[in-house]
C-alpha cells in the first residue's frame, strides 16, 4: 500500500524541503560551481546565485566569527521555516487541504525564515552594524521570496494539527 498524502504532515514537509535546499544549494561545491560558472548579468546567474545564499562552510580564510554566522544562517533557515511553518495559521484555517493557503503559508514561512536568519546571523558577525543587519535581512527574504515557493509547493496536501 504506497503513503498518500494524508500520511503528510506540511510542517514536515515543508521543513524537508527547505533542509534540502540549504544542504544541496548551500553547501561550498555548487557555491563554487556557481561562482566560476555564472555571472549575476543574467537572470538565470542571479537565480543559481540566489540559491546559495544560505551558504554553509567548513573551512575559510575568513573570520571564525564569520564562518560560524554562516552556518549557523543555514541551520537557522531550517529550524525557523519549522517554526513559521508550525504558527502560521492561514493553512490551519482551511477547510479543504491542499488549497491556495497551504502554498502561501509555506512560501510566506520560509521568506520570513530567511529574514529573520538573516537579521540574526548578523549579531553574531564581526564589526555588526544596524546597516548590515537590514541588509542581510533584506537578503534573506528575497531569497525566500524567490525560492519559497518550492517549500510552499511541499506543503500542498500535508495535514495539520490534530487529526480526527
Amino acid at each position: 500500500m504506497a503513503l498518500t498524502n494524508r500520511y503528510k504532515s506540511a510542517t514536515g514537509s515543508g521543513t524537508i524541503a527547505a533542509l534540502i535546499l540549504v544542504l544541496v544549494f548551500g553547501s561550498p561545491w555548487y557555491r563554487d560551481w556557481v561562482t566560476a560558472n555564472y555571472t549575476d548579468q543574467t537572470a538565470g546567474g542571479w537565480f543559481l546565485r540566489l540559491l546559495a545564499y544560505p551558504a554553509w562552510r567548513f573551512d575559510s580564510s575568513d573570520t571564525l566569527q564569520n564562518v560560524l554566522a554562516d552556518d549557523l544562517r543555514a541551520i537557522l533557515v531550517v529550524v525557523l521555516t519549522a517554526l513559521f511553518l508550525y504558527l502560521l495559521p492561514g493553512s490551519q484555517l482551511a477547510r479543504a487541504r491542499g488549497t491556495l493557503s497551504q502554498l502561501f503559508a509555506g512560501w510566506a514561512a520560509f521568506i520570513f525564515a530567511g529574514a529573520f536568519a538573516g537579521l540574526i546571523t548578523t549579531l553574531v558577525r564581526s564589526n555588526p552594524t544596524l546597516l548590515s543587519a537590514f541588509d542581510a535581512a533584506g537578503q534573506g527574504a528575497a531569497y525566500g521570496f524567490f525560492v519559497g515557493w518550492i517549500v510552499g509547493l511541499a506543503t500542498l496536501g500535508g495535514w495539520r494539527g490534530t487529526r480526527s
